[in-house]
């Protein structure tokens, strides 16, 4: 397939640069896969979607403040995007830098607070970087860092975003990004859908810089993903067991969540708990193993999310959900609205 297949027009009118004034008050398109049929609701009757003894699964990464903002030794500004380890490695940290220009291995950039870091190596705007206090990092982040937003919202991160790009679920440091179909889940109603008899397990992905980038190649095949740390329950892997057996559905939240629970799984729908590396890329023609049920956001065109929908959905599908959503002027991308997939 050709990666053109995937595009669509977008007003940029419509690509969400807040969200929505209370968490949970976003749009929800309804999708269904076995007619064709559209729906739209508001997010807050996902609630009558999802039946007794469905499972419903999260991703409980949290996003790290991995924007730092500093100076070269030129003087020049330079903005570092620190990209988590997860293989216990030690002192160094693998980075994205912008304004990379006159900085070369060896080369020192200072942050607020007096920090410094050396940039040990540095190819095409990835760089390595050294703190004098590697075990301290994740808190200097949490001191001085800046949430990540994506580079379609057009600006600047601000306090509130500490908050609203974050899922109410998050408890693991090491996303870049927020897996943003959880973003409009509120604790009230995570208790309401268990309440009604629905199941709530979770996974961790932690989230990195290949996740929402567009394709350049022009064949869908090409690619190939980053990977990405992942971690799998027994408990969880125990209770989709227990769903399938009983005849339940299991309903992925968000993207992450379904290459996670993909990547883990066997010819017969079992998820294998665990830790490793995902680089699953999902993409027409794909058989599905393990969901019933996708909760997402609207994606970027001619991206791997994009291309992953359109294998759970169907193409065509997808293309006529998107140009509803155009239509009806819903809010796209990490602040937009929600689809439900069943």
């Amino acid at each position: 397939m050709k990666t053109e297949q995937f595009d669509y027009p977008l007003p940029k009118s419509l690509i969400a640069q807040y969200p929505t004034p209370e968490r949970g008050q976003s749009r929800l398109m309804v999708v269904h896969r076995k007619n064709g049929a559209i729906e739209h609701r508001s997010f807050q009757e996902i609630l009558l979607c999802l039946s007794p003894g469905d499972l419903l699964i999260i991703n409980n990464t949290r996003v790290l403040p991995a924007r730092l903002i500093g100076r070269k030794e030129t003087g020049g500004r330079c903005e570092v995007l620190l990209l988590p380890q997860w293989n216990g490695a030690k002192g160094e940290w693998k980075a994205l830098i912008k304004g990379i220009r006159g900085t070369t291995g060896g080369s020192r950039i200072s942050f607020e607070q007096g920090l410094e870091a050396e940039v040990t190596e540095i190819k095409k705007g990835r760089a390595k970087i050294r703190f004098p206090d590697p075990e301290g990092v994740i808190d200097i982040l949490k001191r001085i860092g800046h949430i990540p937003l994506p580079p379609y919202i057009k600006r600047s991160d601000e306090p509130s975003d500490r908050d609203r790009y974050q899922t109410v679920f998050a408890e693991r440091d090491g996303s870049i990004a927020a897996p943003t179909a959880g973003l409009h889940f509120t604790e009230q109603m995570l208790r309401l859908i268990k309440e009604n008899g629905v199941g709530i397990a979770s996974i961790t992905l932690h989230v990195g810089p290949g996740t929402f980038r567009p394709l350049k190649s022009e064949e869908v095949e090409d690619p190939v993903m980053e990977s990405e740390w992942t971690e799998i329950s027994q408990k969880t892997s125990r209770e989709i067991e227990e769903t399938k057996q009983r005849g339940g559905r299991v309903i992925a939240s968000g993207t992450t969540t379904t290459r996670a629970l993909e990547s883990f799984s066997n010819s017969e729908g079992k998820v294998k708990p665990g830790t490793d590396y995902s680089s699953l890329f999902i993409h027409p023609p794909y058989s599905f193993r393990v969901i019933d049920g996708l909760v997402t956001n609207f994606h970027l065109p001619k991206s791997t999310l994009m291309m992953l929908v359109s294998a759970f959905a169907g193409r065509d599908l997808i293309m006529k959900a998107y140009q509803e959503a155009v239509k009806q002027k819903y809010r796209f991308y990490s602040y937009g609205d929600a689809m439900l997939i069943l």
